[in-house]
Formats: C-alpha cells, sequence, structure tokens
C-alpha cells in the first residue's frame, strides 16, 4: 500500500514538470534570458517594418510645373521611382490597376513587364508652355533599364494630356507602396514611389 501510495505521488509531481515545461515553451520562455515572446512574432513582423498597405493614394492639387526626369533606384527594403518637375508640384493618384494613355485611353498592360500594374497619375505637365515635350519620352516608351531590380519590372509612359502626366509601372506582384512628395533640387520637386520587395 505504501509503494502504490509512493508511485502515486511521483507519477503526480512528474506529471506537474512536464506540464510547466510545456508552458515555458510555448511562450518562448529563455532560461538563459529570462525573456519571454510570443510565439509567431516573428514571422507576424512587417518586412523591413513596412506598414503602407496596398491601397491607392493620393493628395495635392494640379500644378503647371512641368516633368523633367524619371529615374529609378534600388534601396534595401524597397524599389524606388522619382518623378522630378520644374517647379512646385504636389498632386498625385497612385493603385493597381489598368492604366490607360493619356488623351487616346488606349490600355497599357499589354504592353507592360510584370504581375501587377501601379497606375502614376501625376497632377502636372509633361510639356511647357508651348506644348513641347519635357521629358525625351515618346508615348508607350519603356523609361529606364531596370535589369537585377527586386520588385520594378517596367516604368512605361502613358502620355500627358490637359495638365495631367500618365505612367504604368509594372512591378513583380501586388506589393504595399508608398508615395510622397520631396522638395528640391533647388527650386524643382519630386513626388516619390517606394514598392516594397515583400509584403
Amino acid at each position: 500500500m505504501r509503494i502504490r501510495s509512493t508511485l502515486t505521488a511521483m507519477a503526480v509531481v512528474l506529471a506537474g514538470l512536464l506540464g510547466s515545461a510545456g508552458t515555458s515553451s510555448a511562450t518562448g520562455t529563455s532560461s538563459a534570458t529570462g525573456s519571454t515572446a510570443s510565439v509567431g512574432s516573428a514571422a507576424e513582423a512587417a518586412y523591413c517594418g513596412i506598414t503602407w498597405g496596398s491601397a491607392d493614394k493620393s493628395a495635392g492639387a494640379l500644378s503647371d510645373a512641368p516633368l523633367v526626369d524619371v529615374r529609378t533606384g534600388r534601396q534595401d527594403c524597397y524599389d524606388r521611382v522619382v518623378f522630378e518637375f520644374a517647379g512646385p508640384v504636389d498632386g498625385y493618384a497612385v493603385g493597381y490597376g489598368e492604366t490607360w494613355t493619356e488623351g487616346e485611353g488606349l490600355a497599357l498592360s499589354p504592353y507592360t513587364a510584370g504581375g501587377a500594374l501601379l497606375r502614376v497619375s501625376l497632377r502636372a505637365p509633361a510639356y511647357d508652355d508651348d506644348h513641347l515635350g519635357t521629358v525625351p519620352y515618346a508615348v508607350g516608351a519603356h523609361v529606364t533599364n531596370l535589369l537585377r531590380y527586386p520588385t520594378l519590372r517596367d516604368v512605361v509612359f502613358g502620355g500627358g494630356f490637359e495638365g495631367y502626366t500618365t505612367f504604368a509601372v509594372g512591378v513583380r506582384a501586388r506589393l504595399p507602396f508608398r508615395t510622397f512628395v520631396l522638395a528640391g533640387p533647388g527650386t524643382h520637386s519630386r513626388i516619390v514611389l517606394d514598392v516594397a520587395h515583400q509584403w
């Protein structure tokens, strides 16, 4: 009888020890540091801290300062497109979906590389007061070389009409993006489009 009581007591103690060990491993307790982190928190953390989302973004008003340059760049966490204007510009509308040429309405998706298409509408012209183009692109032109870019696949000029300028930006997939305005250089301004490398 005494042996049976001893065995029962040992079984209860052993069950308690196993239960507490299971709880410690489930919460991610580290015996070396005493710190606790919830399981899966690393997987749930945003890539590079990016929380931009992929919803449409727009701001600003129409301007008459013309577009004078378009360039791209690769960063650690995103690819960048910069639109530079000869004066203050702050108006844009950017979102995923079909993009059409300005004035003609030709869909650009068949001519733009990438798994997803960002339509970029700049609220400023791509021509001067004499209606002469201020950028060296014909409608439908591929603006830049994107070899070795993780996210960007194409930037296609959609033309300018009635003070608006359009681009189709082809990207690898529907990914988070942000758009914002920078002053300079000098009296110029820039509208910046960043597209993340991943979610």
